[in-house]
């Protein structure tokens, strides 16, 4: 460079992608960007489409590659969700602007067999919409646009190209330009404008620090493909045509200072592009007025029948008066016998209690910040691990249960508690990842991680949920206020409101109607690839589902305890676990009504995960219900005499 610098300051930030800059300073007040050590290096993750469930390597479109660069090492989130990170050609140097930059010119000849099946391929990928998603500086490289109501949307991927159907009607990205015209005609995104934001830090260490990274996809067709000037009409490939056809890659660079944007708040104006702040805060307040309802019925229950029953019953003297008992003292003697199918619902109870733990110590993690989006698989990876030590609550909540329960297989309940729920969950996302190996996609788990998933499984989990139960079943059982007579009671007729079936399909609604907007959110983020970053909204929708599966199982509780109905540990559990009903029910419901999913293996896949996530859901919201009314069963018959 010309000037003569006094001092240079190279700055590495300390991120899973170095940019290196160099700055020079030729006075106080004016910083020059020196070419030394400047290079930004672009990185390229995994293709995926809301019409399709299957995401693809970078690699198996035939994009341009970089040949023998060592990719960055992925976490188990990310390898779970189908990450794969892996470095490109795209290589700028900081404050260089470029204008119309060859990557390489890609051929193909669809006689031959293997340029055929590239073709096809590419062209299947136009027509599901599949998104590049690239990474700079661990930032999303982002296509910002206009929507409704004068709007900008940062959407942090960008199309492979679209398609105008045979009768003229234009697909995805079709829309954005009157020249993709042509009928049953496929348009490739070959060029790209990137912008990078960055501002310079003028206090503590001197350096330039990026803070956005902004591409806008366009289609050109270049007068001359090897020297390509970004002139001529779009890029397009007829869907008939065959023989040769070549598709050169471009981009333009650009670098823009942002004095506004600090490097800690980078990725807001992604977020604050996602319009939902105000329905997250209908959410919440719909979610309040549930549990204000639920909380008055069961103060009400609490504070004037239940004291006006108890300080009746305790009044009984006489025997004469005790024969005139009624409501729910009755099967005070019943009420703590042992359920039927007990050695299960401890299983399920102790699988329940370490998802409980698991998404509650997450969502708290996420929280405080730990697991954002810029962690990289991070929410994933915490709660695996989370789950594979929480074995010891789970071993010693079943063992605890079991054994007031009067089991006596404390061996095959050990055995269930550590395989039946894990492994069933294990066998569908088995299944679901030979479907993904066979159809090729990214997602397809590598057999060195599923090894490491088993490890974990079995060398760390079983042997934790081994030393639960061995605690749990040393343990004294669990005492009961009150004792179990050796004759059953007979229970009475019952009316249509207070049998099992009604009552468990009632008990689910309400706390489905806590959360099932914040559900909209979470399967957007999952299927429809939306940036998920609302933790504080979802602590607090976790809270409030406690809160009301709590409260609904008490209510029901106490009506069937009133009605003679004595069997409350299976009831409970369903009562609330029906929530889980409801949301595969919504999930359905989401899968007909928002996604444009085709093919047979994407809807299979779809379905399996479905699976897994109600499985999942079952036992934790049945957990909760099964220990509230535990607790509440417990409250009122240690606060009566009986003779």
């Amino acid at each position: 460079m010309s000037h003569s610098c006094k001092e240079r300051i190279s700055l590495t930030f300390l991120t899973p992608f170095y940019l290196h800059v160099c700055v020079c300073i030729k006075s106080p007040d004016v910083f020059v960007a020196c070419l030394f050590q400047s290079t930004i290096e672009l990185f390229v993750n995994r293709l995926d489409s809301v019409e399709s469930v299957l995401p693809y390597e970078y690699t198996a479109f035939d994009f341009c590659a970089v040949e023998a660069e060592k990719r960055p090492s992925e976490n188990l989130g990310q390898v779970l969700f189908g990450e794969r990170i892996e470095p490109s050609p795209y290589k700028f140097t900081f404050k260089k602007s470029e204008k119309c930059q060859l990557v390489c010119n890609k051929k193909y000849n669809t006689n031959l067999p293997t340029d055929k099946t590239y073709m096809d391929f590419l062209k299947k990928g136009m027509l599901l919409n599949y998104q590049h998603h690239w990474i700079v500086d661990n930032m999303p490289v982002t296509w910002c646009y206009d929507v409704e109501d004068g709007q900008k949307f940062c959407n942090p991927g960008f199309p492979i190209g679209c398609y105008v159907t045979e009768g003229g009607q234009p697909k995805d990205a079709c829309v954005v330009n009157s020249d993709f015209s042509e009928k049953d005609t496929f348009y490739i995104f070959n060029h790209v404008d990137i912008t990078i934001h960055y501002h310079v830090v003028e206090t503590g260490e001197l350096g330039a620090r990026l803070v956005a990274a902004k591409m806008e996809p366009r289609s050109y067709k270049h007068t001359n493909a090897d020297a390509p000037d970004c002139q001529g009409g779009p890029m397009f490939i007829k869907n008939k045509d065959s023989g040769d056809m070549k598709i050169p890659y471009t981009y333009s660079i650009a670098f823009v200072e942002d004095k506004k944007i600090r490097w800690a708040s980078r990725w807001d104006y992604i977020l604050e592009s996602m319009p939902h702040t105000n329905i997250q805060w209908f959410s919440i307040m719909n979610s309040l007025v549930i549990v204000l309802f639920l909380s008055g019925m069961v103060a009400m229950i609490m504070l004037r029948t239940l004291h006006k029953d108890i300080a009746r019953y305790n009044q009984m003297d006489s025997v004469e008066d005790a024969q005139e008992e009624f409501g729910w003292k009755l099967v005070h003697g019943d009420v703590f016998r042992p359920p039927r199918k007990g050695m299960l619902l401890s299983v399920f109870l102790g699988s329940g209690t370490q998802i409980f733990i698991m998404t509650f110590v997450t969502l708290f993690f996420a929280c405080l910040g730990f697991l954002s989006p810029a962690n990289r698989g991070a929410l994933m990876t915490c709660a695996v691990v989370l789950w594979v030590l929480l074995g010891t609550p789970a071993g010693y909540v079943a063992a605890r249960f079991y054994k007031s329960f009067g089991g006596e297989k404390w061996k095959t309940n050990v055995l269930l508690t550590a395989f039946l729920c894990p492994g069933v969950v294990f066998a569908d996302f088995f299944l679901m990842n030979l479907i993904l190996w066979w159809e090729g996609s990214s997602a397809a788990m590598p057999f060195g991680t599923l090894v490491a998933i088993l490890a974990l499984w079995f060398c760390i989990s079983v042997p934790l949920t081994f030393i639960g139960a061995y605690f749990g079943f040393k343990r004294t059982g669990i005492e009961h206020p009150v004792r179990t007579n050796q004759i059953p009671r007979q229970i009475p007729e019952q009316s249509f409101y207070t049998k099992p079936l009604p009552g468990i399909v009632m008990g689910g609604i309400l706390p489905f109607g806590c959360i099932f907007i914040q559900l909209f959110f979470i399967l957007n983020s999952i299927w429809s690839h939306q940036m998920y970053y609302m933790f504080g909204f979802l602590f607090l929708v976790f809270i409030i589902l406690v809160i009301t599966c709590s409260e609904a199982t008490i209510l029901l509780c106490y009506f069937h305890l009133c009605a003679e109905d004595y069997h409350w540990q299976w009831r409970s559990f369903l009562t609330s676990g029906f929530t889980a009903v409801y949301f595969l029910v919504y999930a359905i419901h989401y899968f007909l009504s928002k996604l444009q999913i085709t093919g047979l293996a994407s809807t299979i896949l779809y379905f399996g995960y479905t699976m897994i996530m109600t499985l999942i859901f079952f036992l934790f919201t049945g957990t909760i219900g099964f220990f509230a009314c535990f607790w509440f069963v417990t409250k009122i018959y240690s606060v009566v005499k009986v003779d």
